[in-house]
Formats: C-alpha cells, sequence, structure tokens
C-alpha cells in the first residue's frame, strides 16, 4: 500500500498531470485574455485621440485670424461702442434692436432674427429674419471704422456686409453652443474682437445650474484687434461659444455677416416695435418742459395697460392712472369693509 500510495502520490506531482495541465492552461488563456483586453483598451483609445486630432485639423482648415487694428484704432472703436451702450440705456433704439441678457447685450443693426426663447418653433432652421425695419441701420462709424479696413485689406468684397452685431460681455457673460444659422448668413462670419483677450470655444455642450461646460475640441485665443473668419467645417459642422470662465474683464465683440438674398422672413406686422424711437441724443436736446410732458404723456398711458414687474409678471392689484389711484384705493377698501361686515 506504502508503495501504491508513493506511485499515486508521484503521479500527482507529476507535470503530465491532466489537472495541473486544466490550471496552467487556464492561467495562459487568462493572461492572454488580458493582453488582448489591454490592446483593445490601447487601441480604442489611440482611435479616439486620432479621431480628436481629425476634427480638430478639420475645425483649424476653417478659421483665419489676421491682425487688421492697432491700439489707436481699438481705442477709437471702443469709444463708439460705448455709445452705442449709452443710446441703448436711453431708450435710443428700435425695440428689435437691442437684446438683453444677463452679462451679456446684443445690439442687431441692418439686420436682426429669432433665435433661442425667442423662437416660436425650437430647432436648428426656425430662426426667421425680422420684417424690414424693425431693428436700426448700421451706424455709419462700424462702415468707416470697421468694415471698410477689412474691405481695404481684401479681407472681405466691397459691399457684402448687410447685417452687423455687437456683443458686449461683462465678466462672467457668455454665449451658448451654436452654429450661426446656415438658411440666413452667407460664410465666411467675420468677427472683431474688443476691450480684452479672451477665447471662442468650439465642440462644448453647456449644461446649467449652475452653468458648466464640457471639454472643448478647440480654445481659439481671440486678442483685441484680432479679425476671426469662420467658414467650412468651423463655421457649419461644429459649435463655437463662449465660456463664462474666459471672460475675466468686459469684451466687445462686433460680427458681420451677408444676410442671403431668400432667408425666411417673419411676416410684417403694424405695431410699435416698427415705430422708430427717439435717439439718445434727442432726449439731451429737449427743454425740461417738454421733457415734462412727455413723461406725463407716457405715464398716462401706461395707466391704461397692466402694470408689470421686474420679472416680468403682472400685478393682481390691477393699475392705476396718476389721477384715479386714491379714488380706486378707497373704492376697493370700501369693498373690502362692507364684505367683511357682511361675513361677521
Amino acid at each position: 500500500m506504502a508503495e501504491i500510495y508513493k506511485d499515486l502520490r508521484h503521479k500527482l506531482q507529476s507535470p503530465h498531470n491532466s489537472s495541473e495541465k486544466r490550471k496552467k492552461h487556464k492561467s495562459d488563456k487568462d493572461k492572454n485574455n488580458s493582453k488582448s483586453y489591454s490592446k483593445h483598451k490601447s487601441q480604442i483609445r489611440d482611435e479616439g485621440e486620432t479621431e480628436r486630432e481629425r476634427e480638430l485639423r478639420k475645425v483649424h482648415s476653417g478659421i483665419e485670424q489676421i491682425r487688421v487694428f492697432d491700439q489707436e484704432q481699438c481705442l477709437e472703436i471702443e469709444n463708439k461702442i460705448d455709445l452705442v451702450v449709452k443710446c441703448g440705456e436711453k431708450g435710443g433704439f428700435k425695440e428689435h434692436t437691442l437684446d438683453r441678457a444677463p452679462l451679456r447685450n446684443k445690439y442687431f443693426f441692418g439686420e436682426g432674427y429669432t433665435y433661442g426663447s425667442q423662437l416660436e418653433r425650437k430647432g436648428p432652421g426656425m430662426e426667421r429674419l425680422y420684417p424690414k425695419g424693425e431693428v436700426d441701420e448700421i451706424p455709419k462709424w462700424i462702415y468707416d471704422l470697421v468694415i471698410s479696413p477689412l474691405e481695404a485689406a481684401n479681407i472681405i468684397p466691397k459691399d457684402w456686409v448687410n447685417s452687423a452685431v455687437i456683443n458686449d460681455y461683462m465678466p462672467g457673460g457668455c454665449i451658448v453652443s451654436h452654429v450661426d444659422p446656415i438658411h440666413i448668413f452667407d460664410r465666411p462670419i467675420v468677427s472683431v474682437s474688443f476691450f480684452s483677450d479672451s477665447y471662442l470655444c468650439f465642440g462644448c455642450r453647456f449644461s446649467f445650474r449652475p452653468i458648466r461646460t464640457t471639454e472643448p475640441i478647440l480654445c481659439l485665443p481671440v486678442g483685441q484687434g484680432c479679425v476671426t473668419l469662420l467658414s467650412g467645417y468651423a463655421a457649419d459642422e461644429i459649435t463655437h461659444c463662449i465660456r463664462p470662465q474666459d471672460i475675466k474683464e468686459r469684451r466687445a465683440v462686433v460680427i458681420l455677416r451677408r444676410v442671403l438674398d431668400d432667408a425666411p422672413r417673419l411676416p410684417a406686422t403694424i405695431s410699435s416695435s416698427s415705430k422708430k424711437r427717439k435717439h439718445a441724443s434727442d432726449y439731451d436736446s429737449e427743454s425740461d418742459d417738454g421733457q415734462r410732458k412727455s413723461n406725463k404723456k407716457h405715464k398716462h398711458r401706461r395707466s391704461s395697460h397692466d402694470h408689470y414687474n421686474s420679472n416680468g409678471r403682472k400685478h393682481r392689484s390691477g393699475s392705476y392712472s396718476s389721477d384715479d389711484s386714491n379714488e380706486n384705493r378707497s373704492s376697493h377698501k370700501h369693498r373690502r369693509e362692507v364684505r367683511y361686515h357682511k361675513k361677521s
């Protein structure tokens, strides 16, 4: 028995034991699978990086940047932008010329269009131009100080621009990822930066509460006085944006575009919004007496409509004119007292 036991023991320890071979085979298989999985992950990572690099090259192919405006020219243009802001604060523009947003104001000249929350139906291709005359004409200083130098440098054709927008950003301001409507604007999209340096980011996704963005494909430096042209892939196939973290100081950008002849437009309506408001300089030239009459007239006109608070919500208490407010309040108070006595 001892000999048999010894033989069995030796047999169990033999390298030819099938159990040992199975264990070794499984171990080798696991190692091979592990190597294969690691290699597969590496290939996926390499392919992802290659795809990102490929997209980055496409974006760069549609970007052109040129330094045209020196410091003195920038200061002159920036002073003009300040005057535009003051004019807007005094109500000197048509209703659809000025679009206000937190930490960012947008001024449309020549042509304006609906976008974002203004759209009746959401989605790309739903943007529409306002009827002709709904926004102010392009100011002469934009032609003289911005457009003409670009035409002289052969950056844009003469008389090509028919739409100019000024975006005025305060620190922390932003504009979410978007593509300038392809059915409205010709290419290239031309922009000139003023006041401070910043970045134009491509391929970000925004999320809110709190506001944050994904990592961009490209962060493009845009310096003061720098002209940036977007066309091809950079204009049509990938979104661009301004992130809040990239606006450290006040920044403004003048965007020059050409509206297509067949761009869709909202139907013309007869409304007060299409009428020209008084220009800011008109307010300065009025006499005190004329200003008081104007204020009284507007105050009486407002009394015939519902009042709204700063959040755009209607006051539940109704509205009163300046002449009838005391009488109406007394009447309401009397009716409340009568109802109270009836209940008691």
